[in-house]
């Protein structure tokens, strides 16, 4: 099985960046794909940018693409996110979560199975 640990939230003004991190367990890490997803008070679980298997392919939600980059590291079992020019609007605890296949591609529909427990990113104004 996949254990997934995040890190790298906390509390950054409004403009800022943040960075966080995924450390994932296994061996079988770097034949899955990852994504991130985050949920903020009140509102629904949503998909913000994955990545394939092989680190090849990346997608993002329209609201963070030209924001956010997400990057991986298999010799470190590692998944990233980078947060630029955050906004208010981007608080909400962010969750990083594998496929449940392998060499998925990455994709906002893919079967997430294995989830994090979540890091806290707050953006003040």
């Amino acid at each position: 099985q996949i254990q997934l640990v995040e890190s790298g939230g906390g509390l950054v003004q409004a403009g800022g960046s943040l960075r966080l991190s995924c450390a994932a367990s296994g061996r079988t890490f770097s034949t899955r794909a990852m994504a991130w997803f985050r949920q903020a008070p009140g509102k629904e679980r949503a998909f913000v940018a994955g990545i394939s298997w092989s680190g090849s392919d990346t997608s993002y939600s329209d609201s963070v693409k030209a924001r956010y980059s997400i990057s991986r590291d298999n010799a470190k079992n590692t998944v990233y996110l980078q947060m630029n020019s955050l906004k208010p609007e981007d608080t909400a605890v962010y969750y990083c979560a594998a496929d449940k296949r392998i060499y998925g591609l990455g994709y906002a529909g893919a079967p997430y199975d294995y989830w994090g427990q979540g890091t806290q990113v707050t953006v003040s104004s």
